[in-house]
């Protein structure tokens, strides 16, 4: 899975959208503009993870798994990146950034990135919601997605992509705007277009921007 995204190849009978994950094409490095990338000031990140308030459906090994093949992907951006267990037993290595479940810390969303307090915060209400109105739906593919989405602000992408395959993209701006699709598509209705890991897109910005 994870060689997917690491090697640029595009198969003749790949979708597109499996394109555009692979590939980053000159000018499709577009963001909305919200916010302003900064580089990160180290080239190692460690990333602890405790699995208290996790929703009881969220095995703890899959999500740990899920935040090591985020660290694993983006590590190609040039920043290593260490995922380590924590709990009441262990202390947290200095600067570690802690993965964690939390309303509060993540403002009833599915995730949020806080460089200030070095906390990527899971929100267990916004999947307990998500499972109620789709219980079919494996939302393990949301949380790797989120995980990924979250985990690339650590690595400098403040900014929002504006290519809706991007995992770090925003589908609008809230203006009636939408983000893009190679071609000039439109974004399909009803699905999540959106990569789950890092795309050929998201590992270039970061190394543009990590001077990679």
């Amino acid at each position: 899975m994870l060689l997917a995204y690491a090697v640029v190849t595009v198969q003749a009978g790949d979708t597109l959208r499996d394109q555009e994950i692979a590939s980053c094409l000159p000018g499709e490095m577009v963001n909305w503009g919200d916010q302003q990338d900064r580089a990160v000031a180290r080239h190692a990140l460690i990333f602890t993870y405790r699995h208290d308030s996790a929703p009881e459906w969220f095995d703890a090994d899959h999500v740990l798994s899920a935040i090591r093949l985020a660290a694993q992907t983006w590590s190609q951006c040039g920043i290593a990146a260490q995922v380590v267990i924590s709990d009441s037993t262990k202390s947290v290595p200095a600067g570690a950034i802690k993965v964690q479940w939390s309303d509060t810390d993540s403002r009833h969303n599915f995730g949020l990135a806080n460089l200030g307090t070095k906390t990527l915060s899971l929100g267990p209400s916004a999947f307990l919601l998500l499972r109620t109105r789709n219980p079919k739906y494996d939302a393990r593919q949301t949380l790797q997605m989120v995980i990924s989405h979250e985990m690339g602000h650590f690595l400098g992408l403040m900014a929002h992509s504006k290519r809706c395959v991007d995992v770090s993209s925003y589908y609008d701006n809230g203006k009636g705007e939408q983000c893009l699709v190679r071609g000039g598509g439109r974004l399909p209705p009803g699905v999540e277009y959106r990569s789950f890991l890092p795309t050929a897109c998201d590992i270039q910005r970061c190394r543009i921007l990590n001077g990679f």
